[in-house]
């Protein structure tokens, strides 16, 4: 066995990754810890961490082994308060996920298909209540559960060549769970064509319409990724903490329940100290 890998590559235990010596590696490289078989992470010193969906086939396939994987993954991360931003990143440059498993879902009954989607649910909330934000990384190909995926993420960056759609109508089977956040992104009739017309779009139509955060140039994915990195670090964690959990209410509460849960939220800011420190800086720098 090779004593260093590359990001994108495995580990096949989590032992080896803490065998190896941070020291002895090129500054360019970084040793992936595989939190199970389907869920590798790595993370820089700024505490932005590379979630990468492992082990899932060319388009990152969600099978309910590897949905499980990767929920897990977000799970135990979340209590690490370190933790400034989560990339989530396909193992393979195809796609991110590139949708649910057909081999799989191809077998379900009624009870089996349920707890199938269930767990796809699970992951999503769990992304969805992650307390840093969680930036998905959009090569290729975006498909059904995997747009459901994207859309319970907080950012979406697309390479210039990406393609989105919700082909499950195909299939003989709804778009459901995440597919309802479609509606918020881009409007009730875009999100309607989608899931009933089952037609796909490409990365400039997607980021005219709202579904994608920014288009990376060829080549510039990850550049891309990284500038949207350093955005969130320029503001404060704890803020970005509350200002997610309060995004997350507007999308679910009505307007004036929505203004008075911010008095709330508003004040709790102040309880860190991060607003009187940060605020002094900006004063400081000001009189410069």
């Amino acid at each position: 066995m090779q004593p260093l890998l590359r990001r994108n590559r495995a580990l096949t235990t989590t032992a080896f990754a803490r065998e190896v010596a941070p020291s002895r590696l090129p500054e360019n490289e970084k040793i992936m810890e595989m939190l199970s078989p389907h869920c590798g992470v790595d993370r820089d010193s700024r505490g932005v961490v590379r979630l990468t969906i492992c082990n899932a086939g060319s388009l990152n396939i969600l099978s309910s082994a590897v949905t499980d994987g990767i929920r897990a993954g977000f799970e135990r991360l979340a209590r690490d308060r370190d933790i400034r931003a989560v990339i989530l990143a396909g193992q393979s440059e195809k796609s991110m996920i590139g949708g649910a498993d057909i081999r799989e879902m191809a077998r379900l009954d009624q009870k089996s298909a349920e707890a199938f989607i269930t767990r796809l649910r699970d992951l999503c909330e769990a992304m969805r209540h992650f307390p840093a934000p969680v930036i998905a990384r959009l090569p290729g190909w975006c498909l059904g559960g995997g747009l459901e995926v994207a859309a319970a993420c907080d950012f979406r960056i697309a390479a210039h060549d990406a393609m989105f759609g919700m082909p499950e109508v195909k299939v003989g089977i709804p778009s459901v769970i995440h597919a309802a956040l479609l509606p918020r992104l881009i409007g009730q009739g875009r999100a309607r064509w989608l899931v009933m017309s089952a037609e796909n779009i490409d990365a400039p139509t997607a980021l005219a319409w709202g579904l994608v955060d920014a288009v990376a140039k060829p080549g510039d994915l990850d550049q891309a990724v990284e500038h949207t990195v350093k955005a969130l670090l320029e503001c404060g964690a704890e803020a970005l903490r509350i200002q997610k959990e309060l995004c997350r209410g507007w999308e679910e509460l009505p307007l004036t329940e929505s203004v008075s849960l911010s008095v709330a939220a508003f004040g709790k800011s102040f309880q860190s100290g991060e607003p009187q420190r940060m605020m002094q800086g900006f004063l400081d720098r000001k009189k410069k």
